[in-house]
């Protein structure tokens, strides 16, 4: 060790924020297990490190006792030996000589970079997590690095980020060195650092695409109550304007439609269905079901279910196909929707007055 290795200490605190008073107590820790394994001692030993030189220094440490306990001559000193080293000398002092091997140094100088990359490297890990815990919810733009084995690798820049089958979009092909955007779903700590979970089938994702695209949204004056989605095939977003003048479905829409146009473009053709949200139940349901028409809504609050009748023709489009539309409805609202046809409820109303 020399005063170059404690200038190196003093930067690496200053440019990463590393303790250097940790991290020399971390030295001294490694050093000691370094010494223990390489010179076989069993007796109580400390490592010192000197911090204004940087010199290695090895001390064996033995209890003054009385000649009655002692019981092992590397541990124990009795007390008129260690008075003839020191008069000052009382029962339980600890007595320090130096036993620094010669050769240690070479040893200490390797232990202590092995100390300070380890250290180097979890205080990397420690500022990407904190960097990204920050963004869990929000979108950013990877590079897909490579697909193995249906799970997508996205590079970050600092760190990969992983996709797996289940976030991705049903269709989508992803190709290495393509850039794409992603919702960061999750960050994990782990043993080999942080973990990060990206996904573009979330419905985040489209509230975020939206927000982007959308200054009203951004602004807080068009707010998003609800997304539902079935990844790759429709979207269903209820919005709320806060300023009457604002038309929040036209806001999102964009002028000739440019802004959804954008969206759709990013998700590669997804439908997306823009609902205008209502803090009246039958109002909000009705318009979930979108684009069918309605006829009545009859709504159970405390069971928060909803019996929804809408025109003979319309009745497969309100369901949709293999029951998307429903389905996507009843996410969007949090409401247990039951469709029937005019027709259907005029039968079964009939049936109960007979």
């Amino acid at each position: 060790m020399n005063h170059e290795f404690m200038e190196a200490l003093d930067e690496l605190e200053k440019d990463r924020g590393i303790d250097k008073d940790i991290l020399i107590d971390t030295i001294e820790q490694a050093l000691l297990t370094a010494y223990k394994k390489n010179f076989g001692s069993a007796q109580n030993v400390r490592v010192e490190f000197d911090r204004s030189r940087g010199d290695i220094k090895v001390f064996s440490q033995r209890v003054v006792v009385d000649e009655s306990d002692l019981y092992d001559t590397f541990l124990e000193i009795e007390l008129k030996d260690a008075r003839e080293i020191s008069p000052n000398y009382e029962l339980g002092d600890i007595i320090e000589n130096e036993v620094t091997p010669r050769d240690f140094g070479r040893i200490a100088a390797q232990t202590a970079k092995q100390v300070v990359v380890q250290r180097i490297r979890e205080a990397e890990r420690e500022i990407v997590y904190n960097d990204f815990v920050e963004k869990e919810n929000e979108i950013v733009t990877g590079e897909v690095a490579r697909i193995n084995k249906n799970i997508v690798h996205v590079n970050l820049g600092r760190i990969e980020a992983v996709m797996t089958q289940a976030e991705q979009i049903p269709g989508e092909h992803y190709q290495a060195g393509q850039k794409i955007k992603v919702y960061i779903l999750e960050v994990k700590k782990t043993n080999k650092g942080p973990q990060i979970v990206v996904s573009r089938s979330h419905p985040g994702l489209v509230k975020r695409l939206f927000e982007f695209e959308v200054p009203e949204i951004f602004e807080g004056i068009v707010q998003v109550k609800s997304v539902s989605r079935e990844a790759g095939s429709r979207t269903k977003m209820a919005v709320k304007s806060i300023d009457d003048k604002i038309d929040p479905i036209g806001a999102c829409v964009g002028p000739k439609g440019s802004r959804v146009k954008n969206i759709v473009d990013e998700l590669g053709d997804e439908k997306i269905d823009i609902i205008k949200y209502s803090d009246d139940p039958a109002e909000f349901i009705s318009a979930s079901l979108s684009p069918s028409k309605v006829v009545t809504v009859d709504v159970n609050e405390e069971e928060k279910s909803a019996l929804v009748v809408v025109p003979d023709y319309q009745l497969s489009l309100a369901i949709g196909k293999e029951g998307q539309n429903a389905r996507l409805a009843a996410k969007l609202t949090n409401w247990k929707i039951d469709i029937k046809s005019e027709s259907q409820a005029n039968s079964e109303s009939q049936d109960i007055q007979e």
